[in-house]
């Protein structure tokens, strides 16, 4: 009785994909991609645009004061260099903050290998390697989408939760408007 399940099931998934309301996607997901979800959800999120702000605001604030004691002279010798070498790591971390944060997990994505992500009606399945994951609507109700990809978020402060659906894993140019239409249909838009 169960294989008959299992076997409707998949039978159901492959006449949803087969008759336009399933789209799925083939891909190896990179550290850029990675990195670039990680940009758009600093960008869409408040903590993500506060941590920027403060990096940036703190980071310019200590290169100004090491300026400055260059300028003036009187402070001891070694401070002004603190002061400018603390304010280009901020710097730093504004500008390459996402992809260091990726190139972290380059391990885990090297051991997924390929991912196979099917979207349909009920959520989003993906299938890799190393695991097999469901994620329903309600756990990622919003997205966003850039040239390179769709990325799903959660609703929490952070959006410590994301799903990155890249472009260029779709079989056809047109499964980008289906994705699109799909997402639309059962997420907020942001």
């Amino acid at each position: 009785m169960d294989m008959g399940m299992d076997m409707s099931a998949g039978t159901n998934a492959e006449t949803e994909r087969q008759n336009g309301q399933a789209v799925e996607l083939v891909y190896r997901m990179t550290k850029a991609d990675l990195a670039h979800a990680l940009r758009v959800r600093d960008t869409h999120t408040a903590q993500g645009r506060r941590r920027r702000g403060a990096l940036i605001f703190a980071g310019t604030l200590l290169l100004g004061l090491g300026l400055l004691a260059l300028v003036d002279g009187e402070i001891a010798p070694g401070r002004p260099a603190g002061f400018l070498v603390g304010g280009a790591v901020l710097w730093a971390f504004v500008l390459f903050g996402p992809r260091l944060q990726a190139r972290a997990f380059g391990g885990l994505l090297e051991k997924a290998g390929e991912a196979r992500t099917v979207v349909d009606g009920a959520g989003v399945q993906v299938s890799t390697a190393a695991s097999q994951t469901r994620i329903g609507w309600e756990a990622q109700p919003r997205f966003a989408e850039t040239t390179e990809a769709f990325v799903m978020l959660s609703d929490d402060k952070g959006a410590v939760a994301m799903t990155v659906l890249p472009k260029r894993g779709v079989r056809e140019p047109a499964d980008v408007d289906r994705l699109r239409a799909l997402l639309d249909a059962n997420l907020r838009r942001i």
